[in-house]
């Protein structure tokens, strides 16, 4: 029995979830729908969502949610892009990951939130190139750091100062190359000229470019120690210049003309011919130098762009309200007399009438109203006279009617095309009839007559343009209309058709809601049936009379919303300048950049390097120099290597970039030298170490308002770890020192040589 009591207990509770889970799920519903009458979007795609999953086979559950993901979303994206422009990049990513956590397709949030971590990146790596694939390709390299496809990687790093001249210019070229450790190959038939160079701390790239355009000539990289110099004619640069070719796939540009036009800037800009394009893959074959190739791939990118979309929500609301008051009695308010001929004759007739047996006729003729003979004229009575009154109508009658019509239609267009959006009829109107000539007699000719089809309803047209993420212009033109009667014209039926209009060109915030016209029309007519008179008298005027009152209220008001789903896809390196050369060659100039590939096994300088630095220094300035410049080191042991300054005059602050091989090194520590204290004052040091590419960033600056010092002395103190066997070079990329008015003061860098074993 107890068993039983249990199933039955079971099946009863089982059989109540269903209705539970039902109740709960209408529960969440009502709260949905409260929170979007509200426009708290979020909460209401919460409150559907979670109904839906209390019972997933009730379509309006789902219906609702996948209505508000959208806006829900666009709520988060809003939120984000706020909070971007105050400099909170972390909680505007969390907004754009909420975003794209509610609607996966919503291009806007992906795209800000891309944006997003891009510079969260680069504000904890500043030095780090962004990430992706590109970023591993050798000719975006090239881009990234205006490089070709062989990379001049010279032994050392050493900035260059050379003053020579007038000097024969093989003798410069070779010269500049020992200075960097490269070698120099020439043309078989170069023709040397002499010219007079002057080189004050410049880097490789520069001081073989400053020599190419002295000496007119040009070279390129074969190895990546290794030059080859030419004549800059046209002749050898066609016959020497290397040539790539590269096929770049668009996804983006959809029509013809805009793949026209691609290559058609691409022709101008890059002044080559060697360009095709491959309508059915959307491609572009491309054969070139690499410095045209590497300027083709930025072209592309910038102008390959996704473009902008907009959702508009239009918005159309009408409200109609009529109210009729009929009140009254209205009396008769006329009589009528007419006259009536009470007489009447018999006249009879002989003849032979078949059926009755005898020849009479009797005939009667009545009276006959507003008739009479003459011979009554003299015998009229009151029977003679008939008097119609009509009878009295009272009239209570009250009428108020409330019509509320609500169109909120949805449009996405893509920015710079119409979008056409059409709700309601196409009514025929006949617009002419011609009549053939097949008519003879007896026959009736035919008329046949043509008809035009009138879309009518809601008739919209939008062509929206973004501008930037935040602000839309949109053109746009929106008819509202209906058939109000029918006509007859030349027999045939024609609709009369009733139309709002409104046609325009604005600048919105992207989710700002704007109207953009508003109809209100009033009318109100009163009219009062009574006997003259009495329909005066107050109150009693209502006995004698009838009052009529009509007021009729229409109101039409029209709504856009914009809301940005796909913004205008910019990035700083679409937009930055760029170095191309010559009118007559393109060549992209290549912007410093660290030694992170140190080539231990290349022979060093015959002469130590603070030697070298000195001997290359001009006269006046200052000088750096590592102590010691040659050093031997067990693996596991630590050193210290100095940073000394010779030379100094008036110096302020000393900002350094020292490079070092962090597979042989592992900087341990950097301290100050007694140099910039000398007199006292306390000297700020900062210093920054990216270990993964052996590069230092180090600065010590004097304490505001005091004055600079000058001479000898030990600036920095450097110590390391030996990590692995090899040889490391410590070298200074970047010698530039400050003085009090934080002018530049020219300096010359130094090179250590470590050695672990």
């Amino acid at each position: 029995m107890k068993r039983l009591t249990r199933l039955l207990a079971l099946l009863l509770i089982l059989g109540a979830l269903p209705a539970l889970a039902t109740d709960k799920a209408k529960q969440l519903y009502k709260q949905g729908l409260d929170a979007e009458m509200r426009q708290d979007y979020v909460t209401a795609y919460n409150f559907y969502h979670q109904a839906y999953e209390q019972k997933p086979t009730d379509i309006t559950y789902r219906a609702s949610f996948e209505r508000v993901r959208f806006f829900a979303s666009a709520t988060y994206v809003h939120k984000g892009q706020l909070l971007e422009k105050d400099g909170k990049l972390q909680e505007a990513l969390t907004n754009f990951e909420q975003a794209i956590s509610i609607d996966p397709s919503s291009f806007i949030a992906q795209q800000e939130a891309n944006k997003v971590r891009r510079l969260l990146q680069q504000a904890e790596h500043p030095d780090q190139p962004p990430p992706g694939d590109a970023a591993q390709n050798v000719l975006h390299k090239r881009m990234q750091q205006a490089a070709g496809p062989v990379e001049l990687a010279p032994v050392a790093n050493t900035p260059i100062t050379l003053k020579i001249g007038p000097e024969d210019s093989k003798m410069i070229y070779e010269t500049i190359g020992k200075l960097a450790g490269i070698n120099v190959l020439f043309d078989p038939d170069y023709t040397s000229r002499r010219i007079k160079v002057e080189l004050n701390g410049v880097t490789l790239q520069e001081a073989l470019e400053i020599t190419a355009l002295e000496s007119k000539t040009f070279w390129r990289p074969v190895t990546p120690n290794t030059i080859f110099v030419a004549a800059d004619t046209p002749a050898k640069r066609k016959e020497l210049e290397q040539s790539v070719i590269r096929t770049f796939y668009l996804t983006n540009l959809s029509q013809q003309n805009e793949l026209q036009d691609l290559v058609n800037i691409m022709r101008t800009l890059l002044d080559t011919q060697r360009l095709q394009q491959f309508v059915s893959q959307q491609a572009i074959v491309i054969r070139g130098t690499p410095d045209q190739i590497a300027l083709a791939e930025k072209l592309i990118d910038d102008l390959d762009k996704s473009r902008p979309e907009v959702v508009v929500d239009v918005v159309i609301m009408q409200v109609q309200r009529n109210k009729l008051r009929d009140l009254g009695i209205t009396p008769p308010t006329n009589v009528s007399v007419a006259l009536v001929d009470n007489t009447s004759t018999t006249t009879s007739a002989s003849g032979t009438n078949v059926g009755t047996g005898n020849g009479t006729v009797s005939t009667t003729t009545g009276s006959t109203t507003g008739v009479i003979n003459l011979n009554t004229l003299a015998h009229l009575n009151a029977t003679n006279f008939q008097v119609t009154i009509p009878p009295a109508t009272a009239t209570f009658l009250y009428n108020d009617n409330n019509t509320k019509i609500l169109q909120q239609p949805q449009i996405r267009a893509l920015d710079g095309q119409k979008a056409s959006l059409k709700i309601g009829q196409r009514v025929p109107v006949a617009t002419g009839s011609f009549q053939p000539g097949i008519g003879g007699v007896g026959i009736n000719p035919l008329v046949n007559t043509q008809f035009n089809y009138i879309d009518v309803g809601v008739n919209i047209d939008v062509t929206p343009h973004v501008h930037g993420t935040d602000q839309v212009t949109l053109k746009l033109a929106m008819d509202i209309s209906a058939v109000d009667s029918y006509q007859n014209i030349g027999g045939i039926q024609q609709p009369v058709i009733g139309q709002r209009k409104i046609e325009h060109e604005i600048r919105m915030r992207e989710g700002e809601a704007n109207i953009m016209g508003g109809i209100l029309e009033e009318t109100e007519s009163r009219s009062i049936n009574g006997i003259p008179g009495l329909a005066s008298i107050p109150f009693f005027r209502y006995f004698f009379s009838t009052e009529n009152k009509q007021r009729q209220d229409n109101e039409l008001v029209f709504m856009l919303i914009p809301h940005i789903v796909r913004a205008q896809d910019v990035f700083e390196s679409n937009t930055r300048a760029i170095d191309v050369g010559t009118a007559n060659a393109i060549s992209l100039h290549r912007s410093p950049q660290p030694d992170q590939s140190p080539k231990p096994t290349a022979p060093p300088p015959a002469t130590p390097p603070s030697d070298q630095s000195a001997a290359s220094a001009p006269a006046g300035s200052a000088i750096f120099s590592f102590d010691p410049p040659m050093l031997s080191q067990a693996v596991g042991t630590s050193f210290t290597v100095n940073v000394n300054l010779a030379g100094a005059q008036n110096v302020y602050s000393v900002p350094l970039q020292i490079l070092y091989n962090p597979n042989v090194l592992q900087l341990v520590n950097v301290s100050n030298g007694p140099m910039l204290s000398q007199d006292g004052q306390a000297v700020a040091l900062v210093h920054r170490d990216d270990s993964m590419m052996g590069i230092l960033q180090l600065t010590a600056s004097r304490p505001p308002g005091s004055t600079g010092i000058s001479g000898d002395g030990q600036v920095f103190t450097l110590t390391f770890q030996a990590k692995a066997p090899g040889q490391a070079t410590l070298s200074i990329n970047r010698a530039t020192l400050k003085n009090a008015g934080m002018q530049n003061i020219p300096a010359s860098g130094a090179q250590s040589i470590i050695t672990v074993h």
